[in-house]
């Protein structure tokens, strides 16, 4: 099988001039990002930077970014993701802490004045791509440091991990295991790697953010298969409706929150038209909302199981196994993908357990670590005969309190059977005398509404008296991952203030 870089690099040669990618409804072509790939290879040779090294992205959902990270991994450099969405301190102490030997971003980002001065102080070669044709990429600060973390060698992604649960951290992921999950996912279009690649009609929706292993993945997924993209910045329900209605993809994917975003806005029937499937990844999918979309627009939805520090797809439904094996299997993330061994293993002693028993889910793979030892996820899991996984919860967020152990899924089921509440997300709170206690925010659907004390007493029906939350806040909305999940710490923050 090629090498996901030479495809790449062989659909981009097939007709430069045919439009690639899509923004603001406009399309920018195939020879345009490679201008751009181009013009940064060219400063690289002179400036030195050699493969190998750690290049800083602000990573926004554009043409001219999608070059930057298509060019940073094809040419065997790392691509050391940056979240344009983080406050402006955050970003800059970010970019501080990382040492890379180049920053490169839109003008947007270096019109912030923090992020530019915190740039400007690592002494890093830092460029601005700005898409004009005749200088598609310019210098905003030489290269003055020396002081960089810059061997990389044989890794082509460093991702935050979504920071749902935590403080995410920096995870590096081989170049080469990037490339075998890419070019594995072919399995889910029934697409053959080792044949000669042909541009496509067919256009990708791409809506999750560049700075999440999910909008990496696939964008490379969508050149690996000569498709178009239109770029989104974020999912909004009215631009994801207008994109679809304007290009009829057969696919279309996003995270369960954003099927509750478009139930909830009664989307009609007929702007779905075209959709065969909805593909939906990176939080737990309520099987209930899944029939509910199905009843109203007749389009399956096919979940994946993925994660950061597996560069991407772990376990997925295939539109046969749907076919087959959906109705008995409900709930389920689907069939371990192809040259991936799953197991469920006992949480305390770590002994592998019977087929649908509830235990951690441990991963083997040959691109995996040493391609030899299990690896152990956090999350609660249990496999069938065939292979098929389900997704339990994480083992590593129970509340605690006073010896009393708290699923915060548990709860955040029940606060989201309430008619009136779209969705929840609960947190442990320190508490001087329980050690834990659990707090939650909610959302209420559009033209609803429940106060936080009809609210607890709905909840006292539900739970046992240790469950309900100590405190309710009713928010517009959370705050978000780069996944869009509700991001737990930031919503710990709110509480604690309120």
């Amino acid at each position: 099988m090629p090498s996901l870089s030479s495809i790449v690099r062989n659909v981009m040669a097939i007709d430069p001039a045919a439009p690639a990618l899509e923004y603001g409804k406009v399309w920018h072509s195939w020879g345009e990002l490679n201008g751009i790939i181009e013009a940064i290879e060219s400063i690289y040779k002179v400036e030195g930077i050699a493969p190998g090294t750690r290049i800083g992205g602000i990573l926004r959902n554009t043409p001219h970014i999608a070059a930057v990270i298509i060019g940073t991994i094809i040419n065997d450099r790392c691509i050391v993701t940056l979240n344009p969405s983080l406050p402006d301190a955050k970003l800059a102490n970010d970019i501080t802490n990382l040492k890379t030997a180049v920053i490169i971003a839109l003008s947007v980002d270096w019109a912030r004045p923090e992020i530019r001065e915190a740039a400007r102080a690592s002494g890093a070669l830092c460029l601005e791509v700005t898409g004009d044709e005749t200088a598609p990429v310019k210098k905003i600060f030489d290269k003055t440091g020396a002081d960089f973390m810059s061997d990389a060698n044989g890794i082509g992604i460093e991702m935050l991990s979504s920071g749902t649960t935590g403080t995410p951290k920096r995870i590096p992921l081989k170049s080469e295991n990037f490339s075998k999950m890419v070019l594995d996912a072919a399995v889910f279009e029934n697409r053959d790697m080792d044949a000669a690649p042909k541009l496509s009609r067919a256009v990708s929706i791409a809506n999750t953010p560049f700075a999440h292993i999910g909008g990496i993945f696939g964008l490379f997924l969508t050149l690996s298969a000569g498709r178009k993209a239109c770029l989104l910045d974020r999912f909004r329900v009215d631009e994801f409706v207008d994109a679809i209605q304007r290009h009829q993809p057969k696919v279309v994917g996003a995270p369960p929150s954003a099927l509750r975003m478009i139930l909830d806005a009664k989307v009609p029937k007929e702007a779905f038209s075209s959709l065969a499937v909805f593909r939906t990844s990176m939080a737990p999918l309520d099987p209930a909302m899944a029939q509910q979309f199905y009843d109203i627009y007749g389009v399956p939805i096919l979940q994946n199981y993925g994660a950061t520090e597996f560069a991407g797809g772990v376990a997925g439904w295939t539109m046969s196994d749907f076919k087959k094996y959906g109705s008995e299997r409900i709930g389920s993330v689907g069939r371990m993908n192809p040259g991936i061994e799953g197991r469920v293993v006992d949480t305390e002693t770590g002994e592998p357990l019977p087929l649908g028993e509830k235990g951690l889910l441990e991963l083997r793979a040959s691109h995996l670590g040493d391609g030899k030892s299990w690896i152990r996820t956090t999350d609660l899991a249990r496999m069938d005969e065939k292979s098929f996984l389900w997704i339990l919860g994480r083992a590593d967020n129970a509340i605690i309190r006073g010896g009393f152990k708290i699923i915060p899924d548990d709860v955040v089921k029940a606060i989201e059977s309430h008619p009136d509440v779209l969705e929840a997300c609960v947190v442990a709170l320190s508490d001087a005398r329980l050690g834990q206690v659990p707090a939650a925010g909610y959302r209420v659907r559009t033209g609803h509404a429940v106060t936080e004390d009809a609210l607890r007493a709905f909840l006292r029906e539900k739970l046992t008296a240790y469950q309900v939350p100590t405190k309710l806040l009713e928010v517009a909305d959370f705050p978000r991952t780069p996944s869009l999940k509700p991001s737990q710490p930031e919503l710990k923050k709110l509480l604690e203030a309120a």
